[in-house]
């Protein structure tokens, strides 16, 4: 059975999985596809495959995507030919939560500010900060890591909305509403946090009323998928004051382009889709990976983190 890395793991990771496993034959050969042919079982981050790809690979059954996202990937060519896709949907929660609040507290504290202070050697205590305490958030998503900004949030004593599909219950929740019925509760939320995925349901989801709808002092976060809203309404909104502020690691066009107005604007935070990186994260994919792989050899083929190829998700 052959095993191919799309990426290259570190040689500790490599190591791991060639004891783990004496019997396969691992190939961790980056960006060079040309084992895709032999292989049986297909590792990658999700955004290097195309559908000649697929057609090429005509021996393999399984891709493990090290990754939560599987939007950029020929879901169809692969649902087709009946290949089976699981990701790690999950190890993204710490990091990505801890990236949430991390901006969100720079931005009520000031931080910016007080780092720009410092480089022009000015003591300015006129700060403007305020405080997380007694704010509302609604949190877009509340699945593994939407539900982990909520936890945290709750400790700061911040009350939680969550906004997902059902508007059933969800952890870390003091309240909850439908995809429906979010326009009503919008005008509630101090700050908007989005970690929603790409899907036909999601994209363009939030209009021009949405942010209308907004305090003019809200502050929207977008940790999701950069197609949620589009580019020209968000600007429009953070330029004409309908929003106070954004905290953005997702975008329409990634590279963001350096001619984007977001580079000069004040009330605008602009992370590189950098809020899941960690020097853990390979550790935590493998963590998923192995016992899936232990489970593959014993005829199982149900993953877990199994994705539905027709939802996208």
């Amino acid at each position: 059975m052959e095993v191919l890395f799309t990426f290259t793991p570190q040689a500790a990771h490599q190591q791991t999985l060639e004891k783990e496993f004496p019997d396969i034959d691992f190939y961790f050969e980056g960006s060079d596809k040309s084992r895709l042919p032999s292989a049986d079982i297909l590792v990658t981050y999700g955004e290097d495959l195309t559908e000649d790809d697929i057609k090429t690979a005509g021996k393999l059954q399984w891709i493990m995507v090290a990754s939560a996202g599987v939007e950029k990937l020929p879901l169809k060519a692969m649902k087709e030919r009946g290949i089976i896709v699981s990701n790690v949907k999950g190890i993204h929660k710490t990091p990505m939560s801890e990236s949430v609040l991390a901006h969100l507290l720079a931005v009520k504290r000031s931080l910016p500010f007080i780092y720009e202070s410092q480089r022009n050697n000015e003591w300015n205590r006129k700060t403007g900060s305020s405080e997380l305490s007694g704010s509302t958030a609604l949190i877009i998503g509340p699945g593994a890591i939407g539900s982990e900004v909520g936890r945290l949030l709750q400790a700061f004593g911040v009350r939680t909305i969550g906004c997902n599909r059902s508007g059933e219950t969800a952890a870390h929740m003091d309240e909850m509403v439908s995809f429906g019925d979010v326009l009503r509760k919008l005008p509630e939320a101090d700050i908007i946090i989005s970690v929603l995925p790409s899907t036909k349901e999601t994209k363009h989801m939030l209009k021009k009323e949405h942010f209308t709808a907004m305090k003019t002092d809200a502050i929207f976060m977008n940790f999701g998928r950069g197609d949620l809203v589009e580019d020209r309404i968000l600007l429009e909104a953070l330029e004409t004051g309908a929003i106070g502020f954004a905290v953005l690691d997702v975008f329409e066009q990634e590279p963001l382009p350096s001619e984007h107005p977001y580079w000069s604007m004040e009330n605008v935070v602009i992370s590189p889709h950098a809020s899941s990186h960690s020097k853990k994260y390979v550790d935590r994919a493998l963590d998923i990976f192995i016992p899936n792989l232990h489970r593959w050899l014993l005829e199982d083929r149900n993953p877990t983190n199994l994705v539905n190829l027709e939802k996208g998700y």
